[in-house]
C-alpha cells in the first residue's frame, strides 16, 4: 500500500438552523407561573435569546444531511465521492443503529463507511482529531465528512426548565487531502474526562443500565435532565486546561491564537475561560445568541460562521474546545487555509 501523499486539510464547512423560532418570550409565557424569573436569569448569564427547532417529524439525520450538503457544495464534490462519515450527536436517531448510517443513505454516499462519535458536546474535536488520523492512515481515503448534530429538545421534557438551554442544529466539515498545503491544517489534539460525573446530567433510562419501562417514561428518566450540577470550575478552569495542552503537545504560544470556540453554552463561562488564559474576549467567537445552545452541533456551527463572516483569515490558527456531560472534554488546533477562506465565500 503506498503512503499518503498531501497533508489533510478542511477543505470547506457547512451548517444547519432549522426554521421553528422559539424566542425567550415564548418560554417566560410557558413558565410565567412555575418559574417566572428563571428565564431572565438565564438570558443573562448564557447569552441565549433564541433558539430553532425542526419540524415534528424530523430527526437528528435530517439536520446531519442538511449541513453536510452544503460543506460537500461549497467544495464541489459529490455526496457518491464521500468515503467515510463521522457523525457526533448524542441525540442519535435511534439507540441503534447508528445515526451515522442513516446519514449515509440519506446524504446518497453508498461507499462511505460510517461510525459514531458519542461524547456529547466533545464529540466535534474528538471526532476532527479521529478522522484527521485515519486520513493519515489510510492513502485511500480522499473525502471524509465530520458532522455534529444536535436535536436534544426533542429528547427534553418541555415542562422542564432545562429545555431553555436546547436548540436544533448541526455543523459539518470536509476532509480532503492537499498535495498544496506542506503545514497540516488538523493539528494534535488533547483531552480530559471524569466519570465521577457521569450521573449528573443526561438520560438514564432507555441504555442496559434501566432499559425503558412505563414507571421510567412516567417518571420523565427517558427525557433528557439535569439532576445535579456541576462544579463551575469544570469548565472555566477546565476549557484553558485543555487550550495549555494543546499549545504544549503543538509547540503554540497561548497569545498565538487568533481565535477560541468553545462550547456554546454560558457566555460568562466562555469569558471567565478566556480570562483564565489571558486572552482578550474578542478572539472568543460566540453564536449562542442567534442559535441558543446546539451541543454536539454548536462547534462546527461557530467554525462555519466565523469563517463566512470573515472572523479568521488563512493561516490563522484556531483553537475548538467542547465539553460534554459525563464529563468529557476535547481540543483540537486547526490552521486555516486559503482553500477553506475561499470555499466559504
Amino acid at each position: 500500500m503506498s503512503s499518503p501523499t498531501g497533508s489533510v486539510v478542511i477543505r470547506s464547512t457547512g451548517m444547519y438552523v432549522p426554521e421553528i423560532e422559539v424566542p425567550n418570550d415564548v418560554l417566560r409565557a410557558r413558565f410565567a407561573k412555575t418559574a417566572p424569573e428563571y428565564i431572565d436569569k438565564m438570558e443573562a448569564t448564557t447569552g441565549i435569546k433564541t433558539r430553532w427547532y425542526a419540524p415534528d417529524d424530523w430527526a437528528t439525520s435530517d439536520l446531519a444531511v442538511r449541513a453536510a450538503r452544503q460543506a460537500l457544495t461549497r467544495a464541489a464534490v459529490s455526496p457518491e465521492d464521500v468515503d467515510m462519515i463521522v457523525l457526533g450527536t448524542d441525540s442519535p436517531d435511534y439507540m441503534t443503529p447508528a445515526t451515522s448510517v442513516v446519514v449515509q443513505h440519506k446524504l446518497g454516499s453508498p461507499k462511505a463507511g460510517t461510525f459514531d462519535v458519542g461524547c456529547a458536546c466533545a464529540s466535534f474535536p474528538t471526532a476532527l482529531a479521529a478522522a484527521n488520523g485515519l486520513m493519515t492512515t489510510n492513502p485511500w481515503m480522499q473525502n471524509v465528512l465530520v458532522i455534529g448534530a444536535y436535536m436534544m429538545h426533542k429528547l427534553a421534557d418541555p415542562e422542564d426548565q432545562g429545555i431553555f438551554f436546547y436548540g436544533d442544529g448541526a455543523g459539518a466539515a470536509l476532509l480532503q487531502r492537499s498535495a498544496a498545503t506542506t503545514t497540516p491544517s488538523l493539528l494534535a489534539s488533547a483531552y480530559r474526562a471524569d466519570g465521577a460525573y457521569s450521573k449528573h446530567w443526561g438520560i438514564y433510562s432507555g441504555g442496559t443500565a434501566e432499559p425503558a419501562s412505563v414507571e421510567s417514561i412516567e417518571a420523565g428518566r427517558t427525557n433528557v435532565r439535569m439532576v445535579e450540577k456541576y462544579p463551575a470550575e469544570i469548565n472555566d478552569t477546565g476549557w484553558p486546561a485543555v487550550v495549555n495542552r494543546l499549545s504544549e503537545i503543538n509547540g503554540f504560544a497561548v497569545n498565538d491564537i487568533d481565535l477560541v470556540i468553545f462550547t456554546q453554552v454560558r457566555k460568562r463561562t466562555i469569558d471567565k475561560a478566556m480570562v483564565n488564559l489571558g486572552l482578550p474576549n474578542e478572539k472568543a467567537h460566540t453564536v449562542m445568541g442567534k442559535w441558543g445552545y446546539t451541543g454536539s452541533a454548536c462547534i462546527p456551527m461557530a467554525l462555519h460562521d466565523a469563517i463566512v463572516n470573515g472572523r479568521v483569515k488563512t493561516g490563522d490558527l484556531v483553537v475548538l474546545v467542547g465539553s460534554g456531560v459525563g464529563h468529557n472534554q476535547a481540543g483540537i488546533a486547526v490552521r486555516i487555509t486559503d482553500d477553506l477562506v475561499r470555499k466559504a465565500v
